[in-house]
C-alpha cells in the first residue's frame, strides 16, 4: 500500500538534532533546488523556528522521491532535475506510422497506449532498449524524430501530510455538526465531482451516505490515506464531520493502485479519459510534479472544452519552481491557509495561485478514523467542491462564469484584486473542521 509522507516526519525534520541523526539514502540522485533564494529574501517576518520549519517542510517531497527510488531501483528512476519517472519507459504524443517504424528500428518496444477519444489525444508508451538508460533513450528518440513529441513517464506525488488523531468516533447517525449546510447548487442537476488520487476507503463511516463511483486497478481500487482524506473533505458526512458537498456524486479514480510507479502520466491520462466519458465537469488533482508534454496537452484540451481542473500548488516552499498541473494555463491552482487564515509557510507562491482555502489545523477522514492534515492537497478539494456546485456539465462559458462567481465571493485582504500568495482570495473557511472536535475527551 502506498503512503505519502507523514506530518510527523516534517516536524521531526524541523528539529536540528533530528536532522543531524537522519541518514539520507545512498542513492546517486541529483540535487533538487527546492529553494532558489535565501529564506530571508522570501519573508523578513519569519523567525528562526519558522525558517527551520519551512526548510524542513519544503524538503518532504524531495525525501519522498529519494526513498521511492531507493526502495524501487528497478522500476523508478529520476530525470535530469531529480523528478521521479518510470524506469525504462518513454511517452510519445500521437506518433505517426513513420515515427513508430523509426522507434522499432531503434529497438523500442510499444508497450501500451492511452487514447482520449473526445479530445483526440493518443499517447504511446515505449519500453526503452535493453541496456539503454531512460534519459539517454529519450535523447535518442528526440534526436531521431525532431518533429515528434516525446517525454518521460513522470510520476506525480501527493501534496500534503497527515497524522492520525488516535481516536475513532462512533457514528451515531445524528446530524453532522462539522460546518454550514452544503452550498445550494446553481441548478437542479446533481452535483458531481471528479478526483484523481489514491484509492479511497469506501467503508469509512463518512462515506456511508455518499454516492461513490470508483475506477481503476482492474475495478478494485486500493484504499489509501491520501485519497480518503481528500475525498472526505468534498463529500464526507458523519456525526461530527461534514465535507463541503456531502450529497454530491464523487467519481474517484485510483491512479496509484498501490504500485511504486503509481501516479505516472499514462495512469493520469487513463483516469482523465474515464472522467471525460462520465462528463464530470470539475476534477480535483491534489498531486504535483514537473511539467510534462503529454499532461500539458491533455489538461489544455480539457480546459478548452469547459472542464475545470482544480489542483494543489504544492508545498516545496514559496521560492520553489512551479509545480504541475496547477501551473498550467487555465488550471485553478489552490494554496492553503492555517486557522488564522495565514498562508502556509511551505506553500508555493506565484501567478499559478488562484484561490486559498483551509490547508492546516484541519480534520479529514483517515483509515477508519480521522487525521489532522496539512498541505495544499487538502485546500484544493474544498475549492473543487465549491466550484462543482456552480457547474453541472462541461461548458467553457459556464465554467468561466462559475470561476468568476467564486472569485466574487472570495475574501481578499490586500489592495490588489489578485496577488501571488492568495490569488483572488480566501474561500471555504466555514468548512474547516477543528481536529480537536473529533477527539474524545
Amino acid at each position: 500500500m502506498r503512503h505519502f509522507p507523514l506530518l510527523s516526519l516534517a516536524l521531526t525534520l524541523a528539529a536540528p538534532a533530528a536532522m543531524a541523526q537522519m541518514r539520507m539514502p545512498a542513492v546517486p540522485l541529483p540535487s533538487v533546488p527546492l529553494l532558489s533564494r535565501p529564506l530571508s529574501a522570501i519573508d523578513q517576518s519569519l523567525d528562526d523556528a519558522e525558517t527551520r520549519s519551512l526548510a524542513a517542510l519544503s524538503r518532504v517531497r524531495d525525501l519522498q522521491i529519494r526513498r521511492l527510488v531507493r526502495a524501487n531501483p528497478n522500476t523508478v528512476d529520476v530525470d535530469n532535475q531529480g523528478n521521479p519517472i518510470v524506469r525504462g519507459e518513454v511517452l510519445a504524443l500521437a506518433p505517426s506510422e513513420q515515427a513508430l517504424a523509426l522507434a522499432a528500428a531503434l529497438h523500442f518496444d510499444l508497450l501500451r497506449e492511452q487514447v482520449i477519444e473526445a479530445m483526440d489525444i493518443r499517447v504511446v508508451v515505449f519500453r526503452t532498449p535493453a541496456g539503454l538508460g531512460t534519459k539517454k533513450a529519450l535523447r535518442e528518440l528526440r534526436a531521431s524524430d525532431r518533429a515528434g513529441v516525446y517525454d518521460f513517464n513522470h510520476i506525480y506525488t501527493g501534496s500534503g501530510s497527515s497524522h492520525a488523531l488516535g481516536a475513532r468516533l462512533a457514528d451515531s447517525g445524528a446530524a453532522a455538526v462539522g460546518g454550514p449546510p452544503a452550498l445550494r447548487p446553481a441548478s437542479d442537476a446533481p452535483v458531481r465531482i471528479g478526483l484523481l488520487d489514491t484509492g479511497i476507503n469506501t467503508d469509512h463511516p463518512v462515506f456511508h451516505g455518499s454516492q461513490l463511483h470508483v475506477w481503476g486497478c482492474g475495478n478494485a481500487p486500493i484504499a489509501d490515506a491520501h485519497g480518503t482524506e481528500v475525498a472526505s473533505l468534498m463529500v464526507g458526512e458523519a456525526e461530527k464531520f461534514r465535507g463541503v458537498q456531502p450529497r454530491a456524486e464523487l467519481f474517484a479514480a485510483d491512479v496509484y493502485c498501490g504500485k511504486p510507479t503509481g501516479g505516472a502520466v499514462d495512469a493520469l491520462l487513463a483516469a482523465f479519459n474515464w472522467l471525460v466519458r462520465q462528463q464530470v465537469a470539475v476534477i480535483n488533482v491534489s498531486l504535483v510534479g514537473p511539467p510534462n508534454a503529454m499532461l500539458q496537452r491533455t489538461v489544455g484540451a480539457l480546459t478548452e472544452r469547459g472542464f475545470v481542473i482544480v489542483a494543489a500548488v504544492g508545498n516545496d516552499g514559496p521560492a520553489a519552481p512551479p509545480l504541475y498541473p496547477a501551473s498550467y494555463p487555465g488550471v485553478i491552482g489552490v494554496t492553503g491557509v492555517d486557522s488564522h487564515n495565514k498562508a502556509l509557510i511551505e506553500a508555493a507562491r506565484g501567478p499559478q495561485v488562484m484561490f486559498a482555502s483551509p490547508g492546516a489545523n484541519l480534520a479529514a477522514a483517515n483509515g477508519e478514523g480521522y487525521a489532522e492534515v496539512r498541505g495544499t492537497s487538502f485546500a484544493s478539494p474544498i475549492v473543487a467542491a465549491l466550484l462543482a456546485a456552480r457547474l453541472s456539465a462541461p461548458n467553457p462559458k459556464l465554467a468561466a462564469a462559475a470561476i468568476d462567481d467564486l472569485e466574487q465571493s472570495a475574501l481578499h485582504a490586500g489592495k490588489a484584486a489578485r496577488d501571488l500568495t492568495y490569488g483572488f482570495g480566501l474561500v471555504g473557511t466555514e468548512y474547516r473542521i477543528d481536529p480537536a472536535a473529533l477527539v474524545h475527551r
